[in-house]
Order: structure tokens, then sequence, then C-alpha cells
């Protein structure tokens, strides 16, 4: 379902997050901006931009004042890794 950027983008967000932290993920303060983001996986903002509007798209994300991340986010990666783990 994903590819690496996607993949990538999905982890880093998780990330900022705090998902798995033990603690309440909390959401992505807006001073994060996809251009620092996009640094951080190793791509170029439109990519960032156009994955960000199609997690929105799906339910995965939500703005509203910064990045709300929403679990189905981690389900979703954690899905994808238990199939490439499965395939190996």
């Amino acid at each position: 379902m994903f590819n690496s950027i996607e993949k990538r983008l999905a982890r880093a967000l998780l990330i900022l997050a705090h998902y798995g932290g033990g603690g309440t993920p909390r959401k992505i303060g807006s001073d994060i901006s996809q251009e620092l983001i996009a640094e951080m996986i190793g791509t170029t903002r439109p990519r960032v931009n156009h994955f960000m509007t199609k997690f929105r798209k799906l339910g995965l994300i939500k703005y509203n004042g910064g990045i709300e991340v929403s679990p189905n986010l981690l389900s979703v990666v954690m899905n994808e890794l238990t199939k490439t783990e499965n395939v190996e």
C-alpha cells in the first residue's frame, strides 16, 4: 500500500507525535514545517505535501492548529511491516 517515502513519512509523523513512548500521543506543532520533515526523511517538500494530503484524505492525520496523527497510521505502518517481514 505504501511506497518507501510514504513509510518514512508515516514513521516520522508517529515519532514526532510520540506514539509508542508510553505517554499520550500529542499534536505535532505548527513550527514543524513540511520542508523540515522532507529533510528528515530525505525527500522534497512537494512529495511530503502530496503524501500528507493523501494521509489527510484517508483520515490518518488531521490539521487543527498542528498535525493530529490518528492511531490508524500506526496500525497501517505496523501491518505493512508485518507483511514485509512475512515475505522475507
